[in-house]
């Protein structure tokens, strides 16, 4: 592993992924797997309507935050030098991505709860040809605990399950971590990661996160100071 980016191994920094990992060389990285802020937003208007998660369409507003950088069209080239690369929302930009492989998230099931913007989620991955469905509906149990930090928060068993289904077993990067949760699957399934987002609440949200995990409580208990459960 180069020197140069092993003090950000197993760290959540904020900054601009572009400008951190132009010092992060092709083979440093097993995996990437990440949301990026894919342009739903480009042509200044908010393209998914009304009925989604937040109030007059707009995805973000019950969460705070806004996801930065939606509003222009994502390029995924300066994440494409790495071995393995798996990248959701590849609906959005298909024309500048090769063959590989797609997962589907089937996050909406007939007469099932909630209002999406839409039924199911594409991932692509640089590496193989096939496609692969996973039926995910656990974000409805996560936002009825509570546990939903980001507009555009994934669910844990699928990030879990994106990373087993890369087949790699090293380090893995998130460039767009926001809340964290890839950073959380890594840690739980003992692997090395790191995180990056460009806001530092979201960066400060998913260090509690990561290390709640790592203790074994959640995050409300680790911020009122309780022990390990295990």
């Amino acid at each position: 592993m180069p020197n140069r980016i092993d003090k950000h191994i197993n760290k959540i920094i904020c900054g601009d992924c572009l400008e951190i990992l132009k010092d992060f060389p092709s083979n440093s990285v097993d995996l990437v797997l990440t949301d990026p802020p894919y342009g739903m937003k480009w042509d200044g208007k908010i393209s998914c309507g009304k009925g989604g998660h937040g109030k007059k369409g707009d995805v973000a507003s019950r969460y705070g935050v806004k996801v930065i950088n939606d509003d222009k069209p994502f390029n995924p080239a300066p994440f494409l030098k790495y071995e393995t690369v798996m990248l959701f929302g590849c609906n959005h930009y298909p024309d500048k991505l090769t063959k590989g492989t797609v997962f589907v998230w089937i996050k909406k099931l007939e007469k099932s709860f909630g209002t999406y913007l839409s039924d199911a989620e594409l991932i692509w991955m640089n590496k193989g040809c096939g496609v692969y469905c996973k039926v995910d509906l656990s974000m409805r149990s996560e936002a009825s605990l509570g546990t939903t930090y980001h507009s555009t928060q994934k669910p844990l068993p699928l990030m879990l399950w994106l990373i087993q289904k890369s087949n790699t077993s090293g380090l893995i990067l998130d460039p767009f971590c926001g809340s964290g949760t890839t950073c959380v699957a890594a840690k739980m399934l003992g692997r090395h990661y790191i995180g990056i987002d460009i806001s530092e609440e979201y960066c400060e949200t998913a260090r509690k996160r990561v290390e709640a995990a790592e203790k074994g409580i959640t995050v409300k208990e680790l911020e009122k100071g309780q022990g390990v459960l295990f």
